[in-house]
Protein backbone atom coordinates (compact mmCIF):
# COMPACT_ATOMS: atom_id res chain seq x y z
CA UNK A 1 0.00 0.00 0.00
CA UNK A 2 1.42 3.31 -0.95
CA UNK A 3 1.78 6.16 2.02
CA UNK A 4 -0.41 8.88 2.25
CA UNK A 5 0.91 12.55 1.20
CA UNK A 6 2.56 14.91 3.50
CA UNK A 7 0.19 17.49 3.18
CA UNK A 8 -3.20 15.78 2.78
CA UNK A 9 -5.72 17.50 0.60
CA UNK A 10 -8.22 18.68 3.05
CA UNK A 11 -12.38 18.83 2.80
CA UNK A 12 -14.61 22.24 2.86
CA UNK A 13 -14.91 21.48 6.39
CA UNK A 14 -10.56 21.12 6.82
CA UNK A 15 -10.71 16.98 7.32
CA UNK A 16 -7.93 15.67 6.11
CA UNK A 17 -6.19 12.32 6.29
CA UNK A 18 -3.48 11.41 9.22
CA UNK A 19 -0.70 9.99 7.14
CA UNK A 20 0.53 8.20 10.38
CA UNK A 21 -2.70 6.54 11.68
CA UNK A 22 -4.62 6.66 8.07
CA UNK A 23 -7.75 7.91 10.23
CA UNK A 24 -9.64 11.30 8.91
CA UNK A 25 -9.08 14.29 11.31
CA UNK A 26 -8.86 17.87 11.94
CA UNK A 27 -5.24 18.96 12.30
CA UNK A 28 -4.04 21.04 15.04
CA UNK A 29 -3.39 24.45 14.28
CA UNK A 30 -2.51 27.75 15.66
CA UNK A 31 -4.82 30.16 17.29
CA UNK A 32 -4.15 33.98 17.39
CA UNK A 33 -2.81 34.59 20.75
CA UNK A 34 -0.11 31.43 19.84
CA UNK A 35 -1.40 28.24 21.71
CA UNK A 36 -2.25 25.20 19.77
CA UNK A 37 -5.96 23.41 19.17
CA UNK A 38 -5.50 19.51 19.80
CA UNK A 39 -6.35 16.90 16.31
CA UNK A 40 -9.88 16.23 16.42
CA UNK A 41 -10.79 12.78 15.39
CA UNK A 42 -13.55 12.20 13.14
CA UNK A 43 -15.77 9.16 13.38
CA UNK A 44 -15.93 6.70 9.87
CA UNK A 45 -18.67 7.57 7.86
CA UNK A 46 -19.74 11.32 8.98
CA UNK A 47 -19.95 14.00 6.91
CA UNK A 48 -20.13 17.23 8.19
CA UNK A 49 -22.17 19.83 6.92
CA UNK A 50 -20.14 21.94 4.72
CA UNK A 51 -18.93 19.06 2.64
CA UNK A 52 -22.76 17.25 1.98
CA UNK A 53 -23.37 17.77 -1.80
CA UNK A 54 -26.81 19.23 -3.62
CA UNK A 55 -28.70 16.69 -4.10
CA UNK A 56 -29.14 15.80 -7.76
CA UNK A 57 -31.36 13.62 -9.02
CA UNK A 58 -30.45 10.66 -11.56
CA UNK A 59 -32.18 12.95 -14.28
CA UNK A 60 -30.69 16.14 -13.54
CA UNK A 61 -27.28 14.30 -13.29
CA UNK A 62 -27.90 12.74 -16.60
CA UNK A 63 -28.46 16.61 -18.08
CA UNK A 64 -25.39 17.92 -16.29
CA UNK A 65 -23.35 15.27 -17.91
CA UNK A 66 -24.96 15.63 -21.25
CA UNK A 67 -24.71 19.30 -21.10
CA UNK A 68 -22.80 21.46 -23.96
CA UNK A 69 -19.94 23.53 -23.23
CA UNK A 70 -20.30 26.76 -22.30
CA UNK A 71 -20.59 29.36 -25.64
CA UNK A 72 -21.54 25.85 -27.76
CA UNK A 73 -24.06 26.24 -30.41
CA UNK A 74 -25.95 23.38 -31.76
CA UNK A 75 -25.34 22.72 -35.01
CA UNK A 76 -22.59 25.38 -35.80
CA UNK A 77 -19.14 23.49 -36.70
CA UNK A 78 -16.36 25.35 -36.94
CA UNK A 79 -14.50 26.22 -40.39
CA UNK A 80 -12.15 24.08 -41.41
CA UNK A 81 -8.30 24.86 -41.34
CA UNK A 82 -7.11 24.75 -45.02
CA UNK A 83 -9.00 28.25 -44.64
CA UNK A 84 -6.79 29.78 -42.22
CA UNK A 85 -3.02 28.05 -44.44
CA UNK A 86 -4.18 30.49 -46.86
CA UNK A 87 -3.21 33.27 -44.27
CA UNK A 88 0.35 32.11 -44.21
CA UNK A 89 3.37 34.56 -44.51
CA UNK A 90 5.53 34.03 -47.58
CA UNK A 91 9.13 33.12 -46.91
CA UNK A 92 12.09 35.10 -46.75
CA UNK A 93 14.70 35.19 -48.39
CA UNK A 94 17.04 32.11 -46.42
CA UNK A 95 14.13 30.51 -46.11
CA UNK A 96 13.72 29.94 -49.71
CA UNK A 97 17.32 29.43 -50.31
CA UNK A 98 16.81 26.11 -47.85
CA UNK A 99 13.89 25.00 -49.78
CA UNK A 100 15.71 25.41 -52.83
CA UNK A 101 18.88 23.61 -51.45
CA UNK A 102 16.33 20.78 -50.06
CA UNK A 103 14.58 20.08 -53.45
CA UNK A 104 18.48 19.62 -54.94
CA UNK A 105 19.48 17.27 -52.23
CA UNK A 106 16.05 15.54 -52.99
CA UNK A 107 16.84 14.93 -56.77
CA UNK A 108 20.16 14.10 -56.76
CA UNK A 109 19.06 11.37 -54.16
CA UNK A 110 16.73 10.16 -56.67
CA UNK A 111 19.60 10.12 -59.36
CA UNK A 112 21.90 8.07 -57.41
CA UNK A 113 20.07 5.10 -56.11
CA UNK A 114 18.90 2.70 -59.28
CA UNK A 115 15.91 1.35 -59.43
CA UNK A 116 17.16 -2.17 -60.23
CA UNK A 117 20.49 -3.42 -58.19
CA UNK A 118 20.50 -6.72 -59.92
CA UNK A 119 19.98 -5.24 -63.25
CA UNK A 120 23.29 -5.55 -65.07
CA UNK A 121 21.83 -4.30 -68.33
CA UNK A 122 21.65 -0.71 -67.30
CA UNK A 123 25.34 -0.77 -66.84
CA UNK A 124 26.15 -1.95 -70.26
CA UNK A 125 23.41 0.55 -71.72
CA UNK A 126 25.58 3.31 -70.18
CA UNK A 127 28.88 2.09 -71.46
CA UNK A 128 27.40 1.30 -75.21
CA UNK A 129 26.82 5.34 -75.97
CA UNK A 130 30.16 6.41 -74.31
CA UNK A 131 32.25 4.34 -76.89
CA UNK A 132 29.82 5.48 -80.00
CA UNK A 133 30.46 8.84 -78.87
CA UNK A 134 34.23 8.18 -79.13
CA UNK A 135 33.54 7.03 -82.27
CA UNK A 136 31.43 10.34 -83.76
CA UNK A 137 34.34 12.59 -82.51
CA UNK A 138 37.04 10.78 -84.47
CA UNK A 139 34.99 10.95 -87.23
CA UNK A 140 33.85 14.63 -86.79
CA UNK A 141 37.80 15.76 -86.45
CA UNK A 142 38.12 14.36 -89.86
CA UNK A 143 34.62 16.81 -91.74
CA UNK A 144 35.13 20.25 -92.65
CA UNK A 145 34.28 23.02 -89.95
CA UNK A 146 30.85 23.59 -90.89
CA UNK A 147 29.99 20.31 -90.59
CA UNK A 148 31.71 19.91 -86.96
CA UNK A 149 28.82 22.27 -85.69
CA UNK A 150 25.95 19.65 -86.93
CA UNK A 151 28.02 16.96 -85.65
CA UNK A 152 28.62 18.42 -82.34
CA UNK A 153 25.04 18.50 -82.06
CA UNK A 154 24.08 15.24 -83.00
CA UNK A 155 26.36 13.94 -80.68
CA UNK A 156 24.42 16.04 -77.79
CA UNK A 157 21.37 14.35 -78.98
CA UNK A 158 23.29 11.11 -79.04
CA UNK A 159 23.94 11.66 -75.46
CA UNK A 160 20.91 12.41 -74.02
CA UNK A 161 19.05 9.55 -76.08
CA UNK A 162 21.94 7.24 -74.81
CA UNK A 163 20.63 8.86 -70.82
CA UNK A 164 17.01 7.61 -71.32
CA UNK A 165 16.04 4.07 -70.47
CA UNK A 166 13.30 2.44 -72.26
CA UNK A 167 11.61 -0.09 -69.91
Amino acid sequence: MSRPPVNPDKSVAGIAVDPLTLERVIPESKRSDGTVRKQIKIRPGFTPQEDVRRFRGTRQAQMDANALPKGHIIGWAPPPQAASASDVKPLSKAAKKNAKRREKKQEAKKEEVPDNWDDDEAEDAQAAPTKSTKESKTASSTQSPGSQDASAATEELSNKLGKLEVK
